[in-house]
């Protein structure tokens, strides 16, 4: 049986309106789940304009009487976007109020096991703050829906899996943070959404935080204090994990296929190995939530708002790992 999926719209000034009208057309999306739309219906009409999809778009009373095809999209409807006023490719409170409340809704959706996992378009952190939200992006928003402290970012991209310790904080703040507990809790994490992806017995390669993961303290002492001893801890418990792996070569091993997935230290040390790959094929999943979120690996790109020209490359990958995930056995 198809899991349901909702997708939320995103920032309406973006492309995800756009996107979710190119890849609602593609048959795979529709084999692996049965989608639906979190968003606003005449925002999503216009995006058709754009990208000339054609589809029928309708307003859906109740999630449960979902019968989406890849003819007709089937929206939750929350009527929320003032089209006349709102600005397509610039930061505005309004739009980043729409996109909190897609997300809102959507959480509620999932935590309710209404849905079975939930994909997110692309937000704008100023226009979320701008409206009130304060929050660092998706990850720390949905941390907070679902009453959920300690989540993580896994990125991935084809072969290339990569979680993090840290993700939105400054360099001297992710520093800080690689302790022992927090390198454990990511281990497991990643250990637990490998599985999800079917893959038994997941191989866990962990970064170094220092160059040459340190070279036996030569370049800096985190490795032997802290990143060693949750290793050991989490060998101990059962985990697949090894390493510290000096962060200039882990990720191409892992992405040979010598380990399934492997755990950054910090944000641009996993960050810019997947998406050196392409941002297009990458795709975002909050690891430690009650809830299954797969994300587009990208902004909200306003500067190809309203030509039909965005790539739904990363939202197709997001959708169908999302549907793997939620497969029950």
């Amino acid at each position: 049986m198809r899991s349901k999926i909702a997708i939320t719209m995103g920032d309406p000034s973006g492309t995800g309106p756009e996107l979710i009208t190119k890849a609602w057309a593609d048959p795979s999306v529709h084999e692996n789940c049965l989608p639906v739309v979190v968003g606003d219906l005449e925002t999503l009409r216009r995006a058709q304009t754009f990208t000339g999809t054609g589809l029928e778009i309708r307003a859906l009373e109740d999630v449960s009487e979902a019968a989406s095809t890849p003819e007709r999209m089937e929206v939750v409807d929350l009527d929320n976007v003032d089209l006349d006023n709102l600005q397509l490719g610039t930061v505005s409170a309004e739009a980043g109020d729409a996109a909190y409340r897609y997300i809102r809704k959507a959480t509620e959706l999932a935590l309710d096991k209404q849905v079975g996992a939930i994909v997110t378009n692309a937000i704008n952190k100023e226009s979320l703050n701008k409206a009130g939200h304060h929050y660092d992006g998706h990850t720390g928003l949905l941390a907070h829906l679902c009453q959920t402290p300690g989540v993580t970012m896994m990125l991935a991209a084809g072969k290339l899996r990569v979680s993090h310790v840290s993700t939105h904080v400054s360099l001297a703040e992710a520093i800080n943070r690689v302790r022992p507990e927090r390198i454990l809790k990511v281990i497991s994490l990643t250990h637990d959404a490998l599985r999800q992806l079917k893959i038994n017995n997941p191989r866990i390669a962990v970064a170094g935080l220092n160059p040459h993961a340190g070279e036996h303290g030569l370049f800096g002492t985190e490795e032997e204090e802290f990143i060693e001893p949750a290793i050991r801890e989490a060998v101990a418990k059962g985990f697949n994990a090894s390493g510290p792996y000096p962060g200039d070569t882990v990720f191409f091993r892992t992405l040979q296929g010598e380990f399934d997935a492997a755990v950054a230290m910090y944000h641009d040390q996993g960050h810019a190995a997947v998406k050196m790959l392409g941002i297009w094929l990458g795709v975002n999943i909050t690891l430690g939530l009650p809830i299954i979120r797969t994300s587009v690996e990208h902004g909200t790109n306003f500067d190809l708002a309203g030509t039909g020209k965005s790539d739904p490359r990363s939202l197709l990958e997001a959708i169908r790992t999302a549907a793997r995930m939620a497969e029950r056995p």
